[in-house]
C-alpha cells in the first residue's frame, strides 16, 4: 500500500507538488469554500489526477449529472472518458432535491450504504454540505438541537472507512451548515483546506489556506494560490509562506 495518493499531472501543472506530493492515505480530507470558491473544481482535478495514476477513485456530486459532468471535466481539459470506461473512475449524482417523504430522501443513510461507490482507494463527496442540507434526519435535528448525533454517527463511519487506508476528500460550503456541524467535520480532518477568495476589479484571486496537514509527504506552504480557467483547469499561480 502506497503511503499517499499522488494527484499526477506532475508535467502540467504544480498542483501535486503544491500539496506535498499528494494525499496521505487513510486521510480524512476537508475542502471548505463558499459557493463559487473553486472547491468543486480543485476536487475534480485531484480526482482526475488521482485516476490517471492508477488510483481507483469514487466521485459524488450533488450539483452534476453525469453528462454534465464529463462536460465540465472537458472545459477543463480533463478528459475522464476513458477513465470512466475503465471504470477507474465511478461518477454518480446524489439527486438532492427530491421532495419524498420516503427513503429516497434518507440521503446520508443512502451515502453511507452505497457499497460500490466505498470499493474505490479515494472517495470524494461534492458537496456533503448539500447532502445535509436536504436529509430529513439532519433536518429534524435542527430543530430539536440533536443534529450532532446525525454529524457524529457519520464521522464515526468515515473514520471506520480510512482505516484500511481509504481516503476521503469531503466539500463543505459553510454557509449551508450550522457552525456546530462544521466544527466535528473540522476536527477530525486530517487534511483541512480552506478556500478563500479576493475580488480584485474583475478578477477572483483563490487561495487554499492551509489549516492542518497531518502526514504530509513533503513540505506544504501554509497559503496556496491558484486559477481555475477553462481549457486549462487548475493552476498553481503563487505559493507564499505566512
Amino acid at each position: 500500500m502506497t503511503d499517499h495518493y499522488s494527484i499526477g499531472l506532475t508535467d502540467r501543472d504544480r498542483v501535486n507538488n503544491a500539496v506535498g506530493d499528494g494525499i496521505p492515505t487513510g486521510s480524512i480530507v476537508l475542502v471548505e469554500g463558499e459557493d463559487g470558491a473553486g472547491k468543486s473544481a480543485l476536487s475534480q482535478r485531484f480526482a482526475y489526477g488521482m485516476a490517471t495514476e492508477g488510483t481507483d477513485v469514487s466521485y459524488v456530486s450533488s450539483e452534476l449529472e453525469a453528462g454534465e459532468f464529463v462536460d465540465q471535466m472537458h472545459s477543463l481539459s480533463y478528459d475522464v472518458v476513458d477513465l470512466l470506461l475503465a471504470e477507474r473512475l465511478l461518477f454518480l449524482h446524489a439527486n438532492v432535491d427530491t421532495h419524498d417523504a420516503g427513503p429516497t430522501r434518507q440521503l446520508l443513510a443512502r451515502l453511507v450504504d452505497a457499497e460500490r461507490l466505498w470499493r474505490a482507494d479515494v472517495v470524494y463527496v461534492d458537496t456533503l454540505s448539500a447532502l445535509l442540507r436536504h436529509d430529513p434526519n439532519y433536518e429534524a435535528g435542527t430543530e430539536t438541537d440533536d443534529e450532532d448525533r446525525v454529524i457524529q454517527r457519520l464521522v464515526t463511519f468515515l473514520r471506520r472507512m480510512t482505516r484500511g487506508g481509504k481516503s476521503i476528500v469531503l466539500t463543505v460550503d459553510p454557509s449551508g451548515i450550522d457552525e456546530d456541524a462544521l466544527h466535528p467535520l473540522r476536527s477530525v480532518a486530517d487534511v483541512y483546506f480552506d478556500i478563500e477568495t479576493t475580488a480584485v476589479g474583475q478578477e477572483v484571486r483563490r487561495s487554499i489556506r492551509v489549516r492542518r496537514f497531518q502526514n504530509m509527504n513533503a513540505p506544504v506552504d501554509d497559503t496556496i494560490g491558484f486559477s481555475v480557467q477553462q481549457g486549462r483547469g487548475v493552476s498553481i499561480i503563487s505559493r507564499t509562506v505566512a
